[in-house]
Order: structure tokens, then C-alpha cells, then sequence
């Protein structure tokens, strides 16, 4: 073919193409450091190689803000997040689309490149009417758990209702990919792992095991196998958890000791060093929640590398790795914390391990990575209070039991509120529908009356979102986060600095699932294979991951998908 189009050119091109065909045939054919596929290029006739990576792996740090990338720079070492910023691409104006921002739909989202709308995980839990009942994320009651003796298995993605980035690699390669899920939590493996995932494992308290369930296979690997039997928990627990650096050098965080920490459980004061031996339980639940819950999931995450032999095969495949030890040390802390603080600089030498193990097995420039985050962290309200900056918290209990006693007045005695939760109130239609009311207004005198209560900003009917649509601003986000099977008649919006507490009690640490930035704007780093160092601050969203993926491996996007490709900014 290339020998007939340079019969076109003039006798002396003739014999230099000659020549050079003649050089590349003795030349043997080059080596690529790529997975490759041959495909005809219709246009001219000829084969094409796309390259992809050996290997995507994807990190998402359980309530990881934005300003944490820098709040701690100059204490973070050179091959964490410092080497990802500098050597990667950093998108600086990276937001969640939706509320409430949670771990379940944070995950769902990223994988996804959809929003609850969508994909249907609208909370780790939510109130389903069909069953009068709460329903967790990723539960299932017809499998069972695979690793121990305890029902923390019965879980799969059922709920989960489009396909993930990870399903798509594995029907574009016929299942050749392989697609692994790692984390603590469940739902921070299996959401990632999506429907077709070869495995996806989870951290059990009982027996401080890793598990999956009957959805992914009979039985545990023998590579998972051998690495429980190291009882590496027993390690991690078995010293106190004290500062990596001297206490004073602590800068970016309040005192030690502040009235608005929570302790761990079994201590008198949430001061360092936390004496671990001492106050741990029979189980291993208290590994989620100091710095050896990250350095298990590094450790498993490598195990899984190299047991399933990722990066090694004729296809892509996929490694998830969400850290979710960070969330469990800011709900109790607040992220004002030393013990946040220390528990990032602990992550970062945990994540540049990760990121140079992977290297070193698969090859350096062989594989792509990104590092998000699921959702952020508002401050804590008693330590905003202090820096006199407006604050509060608004009581679940007191808006549903108000908003009870509203309707009982208004329509007579009944059990009107059938359930609250999420900050979303769900009303009981069927005795909506006795009394031969009109939902709608029922919907929109709740509404009304809800505003009445201190912090609330906000409160939006679900026959309002239903009846209009909103391309952007604070409305596109509770529209995004709305799905109609699953979320309730009206949802509830409170004021900057304020979150829903449940108790009597000022809550202590911190939460998250609000549409402000300290919630919705994280980390998006792109790092290794394809990609050139740099930043923008061009909007961009959670959401894009997906479709971004999807184009650098030349396979088609989640069916839910509503992101878009990013690569053109990063040239």
C-alpha cells in the first residue's frame, strides 16, 4: 500500500522511501509501552494503533475538601500529593452537581459520569416506600457474604441503576478487562467495581477480614486469603497512634484539645498520643478510624495487584482504591483537627507508595491515574462560633415532629410524616389520598411552613422540581439530586455553615451533604499515561470523569452518563 502512493512522487523520493521501508523492515517492528489495537482508518485506507493504558487506577479519598491539597503542602513529602499536582494535571474548579453530598452518590457519581437523578443512589440510605422501609445503598438480601460469618457481604451494586465507567471496559474488551474494587466501606468498593466488576472487597470489623459476597464468587481468592492470615489489623492496632511530626509543628490545626472533638471510644479526652491497645474493642472496628484503616487499604490495594496480575494482560484493566479512614477521623475531629491533619501527611506517604509500587509493577507512563474525592467537610459550627463566623445546627427531630403537629392542625389528627430523613421530608400519601387531598399542596404548604425554622435557607417541593427545569445555579444541584422513585415530597436546604444534627446535644466533629463549596468542590488530579503537566481552573465537574476515561480508551460511556470528555483542556 505505502509502496503504490510512492509511485506518485519523483524518482529520487521513490528511492529514499524504498530505502527507508528497507531500514524499518531490518529494524524489526518497534516496541510500544502501551496496550494497543489495530484499527482501519476507513479515510485513507490504512491501520491505525490506538494506544490505551495497561492499567487505570483510581483513588478517591473519603471526604477529602479541595484546600487540602494545599492547607498542608509544605509538610506533605515529594512522591504523594505533591508529585501528582506537579507532574499531573490539576483541575483546580472541580465540583460535585448535586445534593446531598454523600459517600454512596459520591462514588456512584464518579464512576458513573452521572448524577442521583440518574443512577438512583440519592444517600447511603434512603426511606423506599414500596418496602416502608430504610434501605441502605449497596444492601441485597439475596446473596451472602463471602470471608466470614457475619452479614457484612450481603451487599451488591442491585440499587445502582446505569452502567459504571468499569462496566463499559469490561463489555468493550468482552469481558477480557479485569476490574477490581477496593475500600473499607462497601459501598466505596462495590459502586466502583459497578455490575461487572471481577471483585470487589470490603473491610470486616468481626474478624478484620477483607470480604466480598456471592455476587462477585463462592469463595475468597487465594491471594486475599494469604493476606488475611498476615492479621495485619492486629499490627496497625497494636501501637499508639501518636503525631508524625512534634505536636507544636501542627500549625494548620486548632489545640489538641477543644470542645468540639469527639474522643475515640473508651477515652476520657481526644488529646494525642490515643493509647490504641488500650481502648480497643474485641472487634477491629477502631482500625476505620485512625491512620492503619488507610495503611490496610494501601496494603490490599497492592495485594490485589499483584494477585489478579493487573496490567499484565491483553487489556485495560481497572484498579478502584478509595481511602475512607479520612472521613471516619473528620466526622469525630472536624477537619480544623490535628488529627485530620496528621492522618493527611500519614495518607500522603501511603498514596506516593501506592502510586511507585504500581509504577514500578506495571511500568512508569504504562498507567493512568486521577485522585478525587467522594464529598468534602464543613467546618464544625461550635469552632466556626468562635471565630464568630454565622454557624448552627438545625434539629431532625424538631423539623419532623414541627411539621407533624403543622398538618395534624391543618387537616386534622394522622400520621402525616412517614419518614424523614436526608433532610428530606417524605409524606404519607396514602392518607394523603383518603382525605382526598391534593398532594401537590400538601407538598407546598410543608414547603412554606418548614422555612419557619431557624437555618433553614431553602425548601423545595418535589412536585416543583418535577414541573420545571433548572441548566444551572442552586436549583440545578437539588434537581440533579433528586431521583422520583426514591426521593421524598419535599427536601430541605439549610444556610451556609448550618447541618443537621439529631440529638439534643450540640454535635461534636463534623458532616457533610450540603450543595455549599466546602461540600461540593474536591480534588482533580490526573497523573501518569497521556498525561501533561499542568492546570486549569476551567469549571469542570465530577461527572466528567467518566466520559474523560471513556475517550482516552476509545470505549463508550456509562448509559447515564451527562459529563463531558476533558482531554481538550489538557493539551
Amino acid at each position: 500500500m505505502m509502496i503504490k502512493h510512492a509511485l506518485k512522487y519523483s524518482p529520487v523520493t521513490k528511492v529514499a522511501i524504498v530505502c527507508l521501508l528497507v531500514l524499518s523492515a531490518c529494524a524489526g517492528t518497534p516496541t510500544t509501552t502501551a496496550t494497543e489495537t489495530k484499527a482501519v482508518d476507513s479515510a485513507k485506507g490504512t491501520s491505525m494503533l490506538l494506544e490505551r493504558p495497561k492499567l487505570v487506577v483510581g483513588i478517591v479519598v473519603d471526604q477529602m475538601r479541595y484546600d487540602y491539597l494545599y492547607r498542608y503542602w509544605d509538610k506533605y513529602g515529594d512522591e504523594g500529593f505533591r508529585k501528582l499536582v506537579k507532574q499531573g494535571f490539576n483541575f483546580k474548579n472541580n465540583q460535585y452537581s448535586y445534593v446531598p453530598t454523600y459517600t454512596g452518590p459520591g462514588h456512584a457519581s464518579v464512576y458513573t459520569g452521572s448524577v442521583p437523578a440518574l443512577n438512583g443512589i440519592i444517600g447511603n440510605n434512603w426511606y423506599s416506600r414500596e418496602q416502608n422501609r430504610m434501605v441502605y445503598c449497596v444492601e441485597d438480601e439475596t446473596v451472602n457474604t463471602v470471608g466470614s460469618t457475619s452479614d457484612a457481604g450481603k451487599m451488591s451494586p442491585a440499587n445502582l441503576i446505569t452502567t459504571t465507567i468499569t462496566d463499559e471496559l469490561r463489555l468493550a474488551t468482552n469481558m477480557g478487562s479485569k476490574v477490581i474494587g477496593v475500600s473499607l466501606k462497601d459501598r466505596g468498593s462495590i459502586l466502583p467495581a459497578g455490575h461487572l466488576g471481577n471483585g470487589a472487597y470490603w473491610f470486616d470489623s468481626p474478624t478484620g477480614n477483607w470480604i466480598t459476597s456471592t455476587y462477585y464468587r463462592t469463595d475468597l481468592p487465594q491471594w486475599v486469603q494469604e493476606f488475611n492470615n498476615q492479621k495485619y489489623p492486629d499490627q496497625y492496632l497494636s501501637q499508639p497512634w501518636n503525631t508524625l511530626l512534634p505536636l507544636e509543628a501542627y500549625t494548620e490545626s486548632s489545640a489538641d484539645d477543644v470542645a468540639w472533638e469527639e474522643t475515640l471510644p473508651g477515652e476520657q479526652k481526644p488529646v494525642f498520643p490515643h493509647n490504641l491497645p488500650a481502648i480497643r474493642a474485641k472487634d477491629y472496628e477502631l482500625l476505620r478510624s485512625v491512620p492503619g484503616g488507610n495503611t490496610i487499604t494501601k496494603d490490599f490495594a497492592l495485594a490485589a495487584l499483584r494477585g489478579e496480575n493487573l496490567g499484565k494482560g491483553n487489556f485495560t484493566d481497572f484498579l478502584a482504591v478509595s481511602f475512607s479512614t479520612i472521613d471516619y477521623i473528620g466526622h469525630k475531629f472536624g477537619p480544623n483537627s490535628v488529627e485530620a491533619e496528621d492522618a493527611f501527611l500519614r495518607l500522603d506517604a501511603e498514596i506516593g507508595e501506592l502510586i511507585s509500587e504500581i509504577e514500578q509493577e506495571v511500568g512508569k507512563g504504562e498507567v493512568l491515574f486521577f485522585l478525587t474525592a467522594d464529598h468534602g467537610a464543613a467546618h464544625v459550627p461550635a469552632f466556626l462560633k468562635e471565630k464568630k463566623v454565622p454557624s448552627g445546627v438545625a434539629s431532625s427531630k424538631i423539623l419532623r415532629d414541627s411539621t407533624e403537629a403543622y398538618l395534624d392542625k391543618l387537616y386534622g389528627s394522622g400520621d402525616w410524616v412517614e419518614h424523614y430523613t436526608n433532610q428530606q421530608v417524605y409524606l404519607n400519601r396514602e392518607l394523603i389520598d383518603s382525605k382526598k387531598l391534593n398532594l401537590l399542596d400538601v407538598q407546598q404548604r410543608v414547603a412554606v411552613y418548614v422555612m419557619r425554622h431557624e437555618g433553614v435557607m431553602r425548601a423545595v417541593a418535589a412536585s416543583a422540581l418535577q414541573g420545571a427545569n433548572w441548566g444551572q445555579g442552586l436549583m440545578s444541584l437539588v434537581e440533579n439530586g433528586y431521583n422520583a422513585q426514591r426521593s421524598g415530597d419535599v427536601i430541605i436546604l439549610l444556610e451556609p455553615g448550618w447541618f443537621e444534627g439529631y440529638g439534643s446535644a450540640a454535635p461534636k466533629g463534623t458532616t457533610h451533604g450540603s450543595y455549599s463549596n466546602y461540600d461540593t468542590h474536591v480534588p482533580l488530579v490526573w497523573y501518569g499515561w497521556n498525561v501533561n503537566p499542568g492546570e486549569s481552573a476551567v469549571p469542570t465537574e465530577i461527572a466528567d470523569i467518566a466520559p474523560t476515561i471513556a475517550a482516552w480508551l476509545y470505549i463508550q460511556e456509562p448509559n447515564g452518563s451527562v459529563g463531558r470528555p476533558l482531554q481538550e483542556y489538557m493539551k
